[in-house]
């Protein structure tokens, strides 16, 4: 029997609120500003209306990655789309599903690199853990470019404006005074190449890690060494170890 460690109810978002949203102090300027904007009323405006609807919006906490990393503390950047669209998956990080959720594939290839790059140990069954919120809290900002999602209709909020948010995000920590390592999986991630200062980042580019693109040419995600890469960069120019 899967196990949540809430039930699907409470994992929806349930009020168009930014106000119940937290975020780390260092993010509060850009996500104020946005949500004061135009495009941030329509953004809001248009959760107000699909849930009025009846639609399951999903997850219950768009702007956690914003919470658990703040700007000070980012080391890595990984991109990923938007949120998983299943009951009790999404929380909020991109890949990152709820402790005792099944793997989903793309994350199970992103374990599976862990261990054939680093030998890092695939996660325990039979309740895995793929909950990825300790790399948040330890430098990693697990960001999607789009921040909620329908029931069972992936992408079905792209284009409403959280990308306008997600790049001021991206730019501002490029635009930071650490050097941070930015791992970019996919066409929709490697589009976001142009907000990064490139002279003082390392962007590493492959294709997602999802199982129609893993291991297909010219940049397949199996075997990329995204990982160890980061980690002799780290070393290069003195910092910490990445806790992976």
């Amino acid at each position: 029997m899967t196990l949540f460690p809430e039930d699907h109810l409470a994992s929806q978002l349930r009020v168009a609120d930014p106000a119940a949203w937290p975020v780390a102090p260092g993010w509060r300027p850009q996500v104020d500003a946005f949500f004061q904007s135009a495009v941030g009323h329509r953004l809001l405006d248009f959760f107000s209306q699909r849930l009025l609807s009846g639609a399951t919006v999903f997850p219950h906490h768009p702007l956690r990655a914003l919470e658990l990393t703040p700007p000070a503390d980012v080391r890595v950047v990984i991109l990923g789309q938007d949120p998983y669209h299943g009951h009790g998956q999404a929380e909020g990080l991109a890949f990152s599903v709820a402790p005792g959720v099944p793997l989903p594939p793309s994350l199970r290839n992103i374990f599976k690199e862990l261990q054939r790059d680093l030998g890092c140990p695939l996660p325990p069954a039979p309740v895995p853990g793929g909950s990825l919120s300790g790399w948040a809290k330890h430098g990693v900002l697990l960001l999607n470019t789009c921040l909620t999602v329908e029931e069972g209709q992936a992408h079905s909020h792209k284009g409403q404006g959280w990308e306008i948010l997600t790049d001021a995000i991206i730019s501002q920590v490029s635009q930071g005074p650490q050097r941070v390592v930015f791992m970019l999986w996919g066409a929709p991630a490697q589009a976001k190449r142009v907000l990064v200062d490139e002279t003082r980042h390392l962007v590493l580019c492959a294709n997602h890690p999802s199982p129609l693109s893993a291991l297909r040419p010219p940049m397949p995600f199996i075997g990329c060494a995204h990982f160890s890469q980061a980690q002799a960069w780290c070393r290069t120019h003195g910092l910490p170890p990445l806790a992976w």
